[in-house]
């Protein structure tokens, strides 16, 4: 009996998968040999885009989860013309544009980065909310579908509570999300881990809930029909695959359904590569081909695909004739470039918190920056983001005319799905807890920063002032681990990320500036709980603070050679002022103060800047309510780092700044000492 045209589209799939894996003798060719059925209906019928325009905005998107099946994405994108067979056969190489985790390349179809398991979906809801955000602002024809594949293992990660939640909670019915059920992980059966009722468990997130044969064609096609026409909940395709399929043995028996076949070739897992080549009806001496009749499948679905997205495009003029102010506005959301806004027009407070601060910025970006989007992991009161939910209101089912997104206790879930709000594009996204929990974080960081993903992560309550709440609430080793992504470059060799500690009111403004204006990376604002005294300034504030700029300045200088210079970031900066005054008072010493909001920046200034803000052979003293590391670079081995040495106790701050030796006389006793 011949195959249909989709068997043999998904066997071709199949073969291409094993191929790849085969030649690089490494990789995933199990599950990617099952899930090829579902996404040969998706690309071939389904998923809408233009051919020779992949970032147009109107898109349909595709997020896979499990990256180590690229091979089936790559197989299903090379069928569609995006990769050639000669990238195919140079997967996981130097060089090649087949890693063996996908990284997002938006012109070849690949809209995602993935690999750590659970953040893809998570970034498709996320992706969802920016397509109901857009659709909202400029009316249905901007409507389009998130579609995500995860795997049991993306079901097993505790991220997919989080996104599970949020997307029945807020009603995705955009999103469609199939659920590659095979039973078999990378080391076990899944039986093995767990016996949870999954489709149960989405239903009670109000989930609609779909369970079909995942390698029956026409129950993907109808289940997928079922999903487009669903209005009010988000979709999931549970669909019962066959990992390995197609694969044999030497003697030509079934060796599918096996662990094995997971994560090494079908060679090394038992099974006999070229007789389930063969089996599956390649060339297993050439296995880097594609069959004729599947050539011209997706032929004719590109043809289809351009008559599509050019009646889509015409209804789109059609739109911005009638609507041209919106339609500047539209393509404002999508560009490169930052939003314009006046920040020499914000005005804060004296002496205050830095998360303060940043609430009277958020509280003017809510009237003026039309297209941000800020979450908070249940702490909008405290994060201070409430100071721009108090100009808006909050996501809710059916109603996405706010822009704000109340996450819930799921500070991950939240970051991820800020990574796909910028992957999507057209809105800019900030999310924010206490920075004691981006630890929670840390994973979908990391990520912003591969990606280069322009996510605003708001973090307050930045050290162990936090006071009473104790250690688990106080940050100590935190920003070390986060200032190590202003140190490590990105594939394009810049710092990966922006991280700002500002030291009043006045640099959270600057700083602020800077992250908005940051369009590249992902950037980190770490901010204070308590109050901090203004730094001493002459003339205009804001102009002075823009001295934050080039990520650290001379806040006080003295006449002639300095004794010391005395350098931090944030609270510890007006610690150091305070200090400065007693040895200036008590003996007469020539005192320079230095912020330092961003070392990472401060790196990139040109070696003249550097010496003139830390000049050579003058003594350092450096303070930081973190590890001493946080600054020891800077103050090198003829200094001294004042910093914490271990976790913080619970107590009123004003105690602890005084156990911990946080004080002014601390200064002056350390700079004497070293002095000495």
């Amino acid at each position: 009996m011949s195959k249909s045209i989709e068997t043999k589209a998904a066997d071709n799939i199949r073969i291409l998968a094993a191929a790849m894996v085969e030649k690089a003798k490494s990789g995933h060719p199990g599950g990617a040999m099952g899930g090829a059925d579902f996404i040969n209906i998706l690309y071939t019928e389904f998923l809408n885009y233009d051919p020779s325009d992949m970032t147009w905005i109107n898109r349909d998107r595709f997020f896979l989860d499990p990256g180590h099946m690229s091979p089936m994405l790559y197989g299903v994108l090379s069928l569609a013309g995006k990769y050639s067979m000669e990238d195919l056969a140079n997967f996981r190489q130097w060089g090649s544009v087949t890693p063996g985790h996908p990284e997002v390349d938006v012109e070849r179809g690949v809209e995602n980065t993935s690999g750590p398991l659970g953040q893809g979906h998570a970034m498709a809801i996320g992706a969802a909310v920016a397509e109901r955000f857009l659709v909202e602002r400029f009316g249905n024809w901007m409507e389009h579908k998130i579609y995500t594949f995860i795997s049991d293992g993306g079901v097993q990660e505790e991220i997919s509570q989080g996104a599970g939640r949020i997307a029945g909670f807020l009603g995705l019915s955009n999103l469609i999300m199939f659920y590659d059920s095979n039973d078999i992980q990378l080391s076990t059966s899944t039986g093995d881990v767990t016996k949870e009722d999954t489709a149960k468990k989405y239903e009670a997130w109000g989930w609609k809930v779909v369970t079909i044969e995942g390698n029956n064609s026409d129950q993907i096609r109808k289940a997928l029909i079922n999903a487009k026409a669903e209005t009010e909940k988000p979709t999931l395709i549970i669909g019962k695959t066959i990992m390995g399929k197609g694969a044999v043995t030497e003697t030509g028996e079934s060796y599918e359904g096996k662990c094995e076949t997971h994560g090494m070739p079908l060679t090394n897992a038992g099974a006999s590569f070229a007789n389930s080549i063969v089996n599956l009806g390649g060339d297993a001496e050439n296995p880097f081909q594609i069959f004729t009749e599947v050539k011209d499948l997706y032929a004719k679905r590109e043809a289809q695909l351009t008559e599509a997205a050019a009646a889509k495009k015409a209804e789109q003029a059609k739109w911005e004739a009638a609507n041209p102010e919106l339609a500047q506005k539209l393509e404002k959301f999508f560009s490169k470039n930052s939003p314009e806004f006046d920040f020499s027009s914000i005005q804060q407070k004296e002496n205050t918190a830095t998360r303060g601060a940043s609430a009277t910025v958020l509280g003017a970006f809510a009237e003026s920056v039309e297209n941000m989007i800020v979450a908070s992991a249940d702490l909008s009161n405290s994060d201070k983001t409430d100071g721009f939910l108090k100009k808006t209101t909050a996501f809710k089912k059916g109603d996405f005319s706010g822009a704000f997104l109340q996450a819930g206790v799921s500070e991950l879930t939240m970051a991820c799905m800020a990574n796909g709000m910028a992957l999507h594009g057209g809105v800019i996204p900030a999310c924010a807890t206490f920075f004691v929990f981006s630890d929670y974080m840390k994973p979908a960081m990391r990520m912003s920063a591969l990606m280069g993903l322009p996510v605003k992560y708001i973090w307050t309550h930045d050290a162990f002032r936090v006071g009473e709440d104790g250690p688990t609430h106080q940050p100590v080793e935190q920003e070390a681990q986060i200032r190590l992504m202003e140190k490590l470059k990105n594939h394009k060799g810049k710092n990966s990320a922006l991280v700002v500690r500002p030291a009043d009111g006045n640099e959270t403004t600057v700083a602020w500036k800077m992250a908005l204006e940051n369009t590249t990376t992902p950037s980190a604002l770490i901010l204070s709980r308590q109050n901090i005294t203004n730094l001493p300034v002459e003339g205009d504030v804001y102009e002075a603070a823009l001295r934050a700029e080039k990520g650290a300045y001379i806040v006080k200088e003295c006449e002639g050679t300095p004794d010391i210079v005395l350098l931090a970031s944030g609270s510890e900066v007006a610690t150091l002022v305070e200090g400065a005054a007693l040895l200036e008072e008590k003996d007469n010493l020539k005192i320079q103060i230095v912020s330092v909001p961003s070392e990472g920046v401060f790196r990139n200034q040109t070696n003249e800047y550097q010496a003139s803000v830390l000049p050579v052979g003058v003594p350092r003293f450096g303070m930081t309510a973190g590890l001493p590391v946080n600054l020891e670079g800077l103050v090198g081995e003829n200094g001294k780092v004042w910093g914490m040495e271990s976790f913080g106790y619970s107590a009123p701050y004003t105690v602890l700044d005084e156990k911990f030796g946080f004080t002014a006389e601390n200064v002056y006793n350390q700079v004497k000492e070293i002095l000495a």
